[in-house]
């Protein structure tokens, strides 16, 4: 009765230790798996971050460009009224 007793503790320390390094292997590989998934997505936002600052600097350069124009075009407004008044007095 002794002998099957230990026995079937033995058994069951060896069935015990098998799952605990087989949970370790999957622990270590989830680890592994989050790790690079982290890696990714800070990759990823920053390649998001450096596609946002060229489209906000393209759209300030848009922006400028469209000022300028604007102003360029008042001011030829502003000589043409102005030659305008000179012809008339």
């Amino acid at each position: 009765m002794r002998i099957a007793l230990l026995m079937t503790a033995s058994i069951a320390s060896l069935s015990l230790m098998a799952c605990s390094q087989k949970t370790e292997d999957h622990t270590a590989a989830a680890t592994d798996q989050a790790g690079k998934a982290a890696a990714s997505a800070g990759q990823d936002a920053a390649a998001n971050a450096n596609t946002a600052a060229a489209n906000t600097a393209a759209a300030t350069d848009k922006a400028a460009d469209n000022t300028a124009d604007a102003v360029g075009a008042a001011e030829r407004k502003t000589d043409a009224a102005a030659d305008a008044a000179a012809k008339t007095h």
